[in-house]
């Protein structure tokens, strides 16, 4: 069966792709775990040069590979061009500290000599969402690259046009053959891949159930996975916060990427002395975000990725409306061609409501009342969720506090929204996932740490 990439603006066919044989993903791995070792043997700082180029061709090819987004997930375009240009940086980034992050360590034993070595695994498998098409492999990547691994990339479907341009980007930088390859293959069979003997670990960003069909067969060949899945990010405004200033970094977070971003704020717990005010200045900036062509300069909201997916949300806000919640803002779909859902806006929000217990994944702001502190962050962790979370305070010292012993999440910003950084490490707990990208943790994930001692 073909793979399809239907603009979700329009629902109209861009093009249609031949899943790869499978000859071709057997010849895919064959050069890539024959590539592997000669890309480790070029040392690190040959292989940033080439990790520098890659950062030049995406900014040379900027406009192009921005449209490119947003005709097939509807990523507004002024949003697409902060991807690229953030893709750009996670490889200059890596290209400058890898050897320094992967450097021996010494450590003093009773041996006469004991150190740490850091070595490459070999071919690493990634298996990625349509979300931020390009700065989710990029994060991967750069730092498992710069390691001296290489890496196989299948992308999700609706963005296959994004899979090979990123493909080429490598190739256009003039990193050997196979030491980045795109596998047009479908979703089922993505097993078979894992259990292949030449891929030697495997990472995931994508939902829950994904990340768990994904362990499995990963964990029956005995292969390390780094997984980034759902969240429901809670973010907690207390009753000192600049209330204007809280609302307006909530619903930031909440339309980005018209709300289909992991990391979006999805909760907003508000303690009751300043719920009213929150929720006026909360209905008063979504009914701002301006919902259009992504490819016009003025779109705050494009369409979402895939009809089938503003279905699922829409379905669980009017089950959230049938259990009691008050839908404020939007929660109708708009009569037209293409994937469009308004920004929304549901209060009165109750533990077991969908809007409660799970993960929104669109444009929709969920508003739960809470007596107090203590209350608040009781709901914030009554969540199987844990990647990102928010608390709005004039205390920073008490929020940071807060933050790092009681929120349970894997970033936590305090009187801003979560955003991932290459200088920070980035991932979750709970159902949210394990492992990090980013940062020197990110780039540890797929080596060997080999201790050596005489």
């Amino acid at each position: 069966m073909a793979i399809e990439v239907i603009n979700p603006a329009n629902n109209q066919l861009i093009k249609r792709y031949t899943p790869h044989t499978q000859e071709v993903v057997v010849d895919c791995l064959q050069r890539a775990a024959v590539c592997q070792k000669q890309w480790r043997a070029l040392g690190f700082e040959q292989r940033a040069v080439l990790m520098r180029r890659a950062a030049e061709v995406l900014k040379q090819r900027q406009e192009e590979l921005a449209r490119l987004i947003a005709r097939e997930m509807g990523k507004p375009v002024k949003a697409a061009r902060g991807e690229i240009e953030k893709c750009a940086w996670v490889c200059e980034y890596y290209a400058q500290h890898a050897a320094a992050f992967l450097q021996d360590e010494d450590v003093e034993t009773d041996a006469e000599h004991s150190f740490i070595s850091y070595q490459p695994l070999g071919v690493i498998l990634a298996v990625m969402p349509w979300n931020f098409p390009f700065w989710q492999v990029f994060r991967f990547a750069a730092p498992a690259l710069m390691a001296g691994n290489v890496g196989v990339l299948k992308h999700a479907s609706n963005v296959a046009g994004c899979a090979l341009a990123i493909e080429a980007v490598f190739q256009q930088a003039g990193l050997p053959e196979g030491a980045f390859s795109s596998l047009l293959i479908e979703s089922e069979r993505v097993g078979a891949v894992i259990e292949d003997p030449r891929v030697r670990a495997v990472t995931l960003t994508g939902s829950e159930a994904a990340g768990r069909a994904v362990a499995a067969t990963a964990g029956a060949c005995l292969k390390k996975t780094v997984l980034e899945l759902g969240g429901s990010d809670a973010y907690i405004v207390l009753a000192d916060a600049n209330i204007e200033a809280a609302a307006e970094s909530c619903v930031t977070s909440r339309l980005i990427n018209t709300g289909q971003s992991c990391i979006a704020a999805k909760r907003f717990i508000v303690v009751e002395a300043v719920h009213d005010r929150f929720v006026e200045h909360c209905l008063r900036r979504l009914s701002m975000a301006k919902m259009g062509d992504p490819l016009q300069e003025d779109t705050d909201l494009g369409p979402m990725a895939r009809s089938d997916l503003r279905d699922d949300l829409h379905e669980q806000v009017q089950a959230s409306i049938a259990a009691g919640a008050e839908c404020r803002l939007g929660g109708v779909i708009p009569e037209q061609p293409g994937a469009w859902y308004p920004a929304t806006l549901l209060t009165n929000v109750q533990a077991g409501m969908p809007a409660y217990k799970e993960e929104l994944f669109g444009p929709v702001a969920v508003v739960i009342r809470a007596r107090d502190m203590d209350e608040a962050l009781r709901i914030a962790n009554d969540s199987k969720y844990g990647l990102g979370g928010a608390i709005f305070s004039a205390d920073t010292a008490r929020a940071e506090r807060l933050a790092a012993e009681q929120l349970e999440a894997g970033a936590v910003a305090i009187n801003d929204f979560v955003k991932s950084d290459p200088r920070m490490p980035f991932g979750g707990i709970k159902n949210s996932g394990y492992g990090r990208e980013l940062s020197i943790f990110g780039i540890r994930e797929f080596v060997n740490i080999k201790s050596v001692v005489r």
